[in-house]
């Protein structure tokens, strides 16, 4: 069913969306007025319950996202939940009303009504709020593909994940806990601690504190660490080499800048650099990602935490806070 075919108003077919019309910093993110999208064949239509807001999305909106800049204007996000509102004519799968969380949209999840690929939509399981539904796609399938397509982290083994109290962090936590990786978790304040601490990391660290590397040595008996998830490799990739047991491997999720490194700290130990770009995956090992991540659902092990909820057209303060220190669960927005 189209909007067309439902025969309702011009106002009715306009929705709220977030627009990009110059890159630059948060004050770019305009709320507007936009026409609503109509699905085809293999199309749906999303209403937005609550939309994640990732990293990525910043480095987008200023142009400096090299990998994957957008045409301007457009719409941010990829990460959203909600309902089935309209389907294409020739869709034999979903069903209106359905709850989804989205893998991706084509016309941007910062947005009332979005529009998606029909095997861009993924049932959400009824004890998942919608906000926890927003916080799913971007922080777990990177997480996932990170530990366990990448790295190749293996029960018994220790990972230690930088910045474990944010969105990609907590996801990182929840799966190595789920299949028997010990965790070293760092955060940079008290309740970040805590928040590690209770998603089931060993250790938590402030990685604020000088000797927290030590620590990190001490409590591995000097061995090292088996896996490194590294958010911020322009601060962390030098020190994180150091911190490795031979064979050990590193996997970059994010970073701000250049990093330099030692290389025969990288060789005395064997050790892998690796990167994740969640957009370059394979569809087999997506559709890998995504069944794990229903069945992490299904099972309680994976639960998103979510930080704070802000209307949809606070997106400017949203990524604002994203890029501050301190990092607490996910950020989304409420249409």
């Amino acid at each position: 069913m189209t909007p067309t075919d439902m025969n309702i108003s011009a106002e009715a077919q306009a929705m709220k969306a977030i627009r990009v019309r110059e890159f630059g910093g948060p004050e770019v993110l305009h709320i507007e007025d936009v026409d609503l999208p109509q699905p085809a064949n293999d199309e749906v239509v999303v209403r937005v319950k609550a939309a994640g807001v990732n990293p990525y999305d910043t480095y987008m909106r200023a142009g400096s996202y090299g990998v994957r800049n957008p045409a301007l204007p457009y719409t941010p996000g990829s990460d959203a939940a909600g309902t089935i509102e309209f389907v294409g004519p020739a869709n034999q799968h979903w069903e209106v009303g359905a709850r989804v969380y989205t893998t991706g949209t084509v016309t941007g999840a910062y947005a009332e009504l979005p529009l998606c690929k029909m095997d861009q939509v993924h049932r959400l399981p009824a004890h998942v709020t919608y906000s926890q539904g927003a916080a799913l796609y971007v922080p777990y399938a990177t997480a996932y593909r990170a530990l366990f397509q990448l790295a190749r982290a293996k029960p018994g083994e220790t990972v230690l994940i930088h910045g474990a109290s944010g969105g990609v962090g907590i996801a990182a936590t929840q799966w190595a806990r789920a299949v028997g990786l010990r965790v070293i978790g760092t955060a940079g304040s008290d309740r970040g601690l805590q928040l590690v601490a209770d998603q089931g990391a060993s250790y938590s660290f402030n990685h604020h504190s000088p000797e927290y590397r030590q620590r990190i040595l001490d409590v591995t008996e000097g061995r090292g660490v088996d896996v490194i998830v590294e958010m911020l490799a322009n601060v962390n990739l030098a020190h994180d080499v150091r911190l490795l047991a031979h064979r050990g491997r590193i996997v970059i999720v994010g970073s701000r800048g250049d990093a330099q490194l030692t290389p025969r700290d990288l060789f005395s130990r064997e050790g892998t650099i690796l990167g994740v770009l969640l957009w370059a995956v394979p569809v087999r090992d997506a559709g890998e990602i995504y069944a794990a991540i229903d069945a992490g659902l299904r099972s309680n092990a994976l639960l998103p935490v979510v930080g704070s909820e802000l209307p949809l057209a606070d997106a400017a303060t949203s990524h604002r806070r994203l890029m501050e220190s301190g990092a607490f669960g996910k950020i989304v927005l409420i249409p």
